[in-house]
């Protein structure tokens, strides 16, 4: 999914004076002259362009596709992460800052960044005064582990990340709060809950990412007697500025003010717009040229604009433009129980048999498409060698394919005269589309004849989500992207590759990686505190994940995205790989 995450804590900024300077420095991210920035191509990648306080009007999203749920629990989708920070909160929270800085931590329902005591197994938050729910009720302890409880409840809201499940009761003991015999249906020993405005973690084993954790939507508050289950999504139950109006799946979504939020409790929401309205697009061209023509200010998705989008965007309003690397790879992915891929030398006939300059000009080129990428750990993790670990000289001198090596493989494989199998892309994203044909062309040439099946992008989690239907649907390469949930390896690459991942459905390893000396990094990885070893062992699962030819790398991802001239406290944020919603608003109406 997701999104970029940030390890280092920072301690929370001071909170904007009342004046409208004050103001604008805090739209502005705190900082001074060279914080922000005049409006122009690229301008809002590490700066703020149009710092304003102005409230009021309709901020106009644009989608090409629904959000994986609207549920905190559920969701896996980092624009989806990114929007529901209008209608949830959490203990800790991303700063409203550009770039890199805004990866970093700041209080949100909390006081502060907690305390920590045992060894890194103990974490003590206080709830601020005044938070409340969209009925006035306060929010307490008790709701916010209840909303965390739900994640055990995988047989009913699965989707999202569970990490914090697997750190906090690693044996599986709880069964979850549907299955609660305890009359409170609070019975996770892992959590505990003094009073109404204590909260208090006992983690088994340290875990140096766990504030991280309490960054992401999962581990939003929810009220017991709110929660509709498997239905919280169509209909969430708000903590934040902003509450559900309306929701039609697929078509629309409209929030509006929720008024019993009080801004003097929440130190990161200025809630600038009244109504925050998402229109959802079959048609990704049709997306683009209704951003062109002004109709709406932004791409829910942020995966920048398409291929027809982007020629025109670029020739007739390169001004709204930004062109940042977006923390994204972009891979194919090899089942292994769809034959013949359970096998690694037919795998890695694909790599190497595959067009690596055609995939990068799919995908965009340079410029929007991104570097060719060699191996599968983004620069944005420790341990990463960026292209220089290039194990199957992806970008080296012939960067169109080995096709001598790929047959050799294929030989190696028991199908020296290549085999027939199918790849599976999102039917939404036209880039993605061209990037599955590019690669069928690719590998007609060394005897991989590839049919390209299209599915609904809305649906991904049931589809290539379902191992059992992946091999049913014979999808013997499925095309995706995956950035980090938070800056570590763990953040990254845990879900995609760690075996305990894998899941009859929302499954993200799509690989079916099950490799026990994986596995142990990983756990020794969680454990370890030093920062160099952690690197280092970061480097040591990149490797073994691409030794075992399990993905395709695509690209280091860049793109184009579109901003609206109307919209104000503008700017790209390394927390969610795009331009940070919270506290975006609009230009008086003339």
């Amino acid at each position: 999914m997701t999104t970029q995450r940030a390890s280092a804590r920072r301690k929370q900024a001071l909170a904007a004076a009342a004046v409208v300077a004050g103001l604008l420095t805090t739209a502005a991210c705190g900082g001074g002259s060279d914080s922000t920035s005049e409006a122009g191509y690229d301008a809002a990648n590490n700066k703020v362009v149009n710092a304003a306080a102005t409230k009021g009007g309709t901020l106009k999203f644009a989608g090409a596709q629904d959000g994986d749920s609207w549920d905190t629990t559920r969701s896996y989708y980092g624009f989806a992460w990114n929007f529901m920070r209008y209608y949830s909160r959490q203990l800790v929270t991303y700063k409203t800052e550009p770039g890199r800085a805004g990866a970093g931590l700041q209080p949100d329902l909390a006081t502060d960044l907690g305390k920590v005591t045992d060894g890194g197994r103990t974490y003590t938050f206080t709830l601020r005064a005044g938070s409340t729910w969209e009925d006035g009720r306060p929010i307490t302890a008790k709701d916010v582990k209840y909303g965390i409880e739900r994640q055990w409840a995988q047989d009913v809201l699965s989707g999202g990340p569970v990490y914090l499940k697997d750190i906090l009761d690693p044996d599986g003991a709880y069964p979850g709060p549907y299955q609660d015999e305890s009359a409170d249906k609070l019975g996770l020993k892992a959590i505990e809950t003094p009073d109404d405005t204590t909260i208090v973690f006992r983690l088994p084993q340290p875990n140096s990412d766990f504030p991280q954790m309490l960054a992401m939507p999962s581990a939003s508050p929810v009220r017991q007697d709110k929660d509709t289950k498997s239905k919280y999504g169509l209909h969430p139950f708000s903590s934040g500025p902003y509450k559900f109006e309306s929701y039609e799946p697929g078509k629309s979504l409209e929030l509006v003010r929720n008024t019993q939020w009080k801004e003097a409790s929440d130190p990161v929401r200025k809630a600038y717009p009244d109504t925050v309205a998402v229109t959802f697009f079959s048609n990704a061209n049709d997306l683009d040229q209704r951003l062109i023509a002004g109709d709406y200010d932004l791409d829910l998705s942020q995966t920048g604009l398409s291929p027809q989008g982007r020629q025109t965007a670029l020739k007739q309003h390169k001004g709204n433009l930004d062109n940042p690397v977006s923390g994204y790879v972009r891979y194919a992915a090899f089942p292994q129980n769809v034959k013949p891929f359970d096998n690694e030398h037919c795998r890695k006939a694909v790599i190497h048999g595959a067009d690596h300059v055609s995939l990068q000009t799919a995908r965009g080129g340079p410029v929007a498409g991104g570097d060719i990428g060699t191996n599968m750990l983004p620069g944005s993790i420790p341990g990463n060698e960026g292209q220089k670990y290039d194990p199957y000289a992806i970008a080296g001198a012939d960067k169109s394919g080995n096709i001598a090596k790929a047959k050799e493989e294929l030989a190696a494989c028991g199908k020296p005269n290549g085999f027939d199998t199918t790849i599976a892309v999102r039917n939404n994203k036209p880039v993605e589309v061209a990037t599955a044909q590019s690669l069928q062309a690719s590998l007609k040439k060394i005897g991989i004849n590839a049919q390209i099946d299209q599915y609904d992008g809305a649906q991904t989690s049931g589809i290539v989500g379902s191992p059992a239907n992946v091999e049913k649907k014979g999808y013997g390469i499925v095309i995706d992207g995956w950035a980090a949930d938070f800056p570590s390896v763990q953040g990254f690459g845990r879900p995609l590759w760690d075996g305990k991942y894998v899941l009859e459905s929302a499954n993200n390893n799509y690989a079916l990686i099950k490799d026990p000396a994986i596995d142990e990094l990983f756990d020794a990885y969680a454990k370890e505190l030093d920062e160099g070893t952690k690197a280092r062992m970061a480097t040591q699962i990149n490797h073994k994940v691409m030794e075992g030819g399990y993905y395709l790398p695509f690209t280091y991802e860049k793109y184009l995205n579109w901003r609206s001239g109307r919209l104000t406290n503008v700017y790209m944020t390394d927390a969610y790989n795009g331009y940070d919603f919270v506290n975006l608003g609009l230009k008086p109406s003339k």
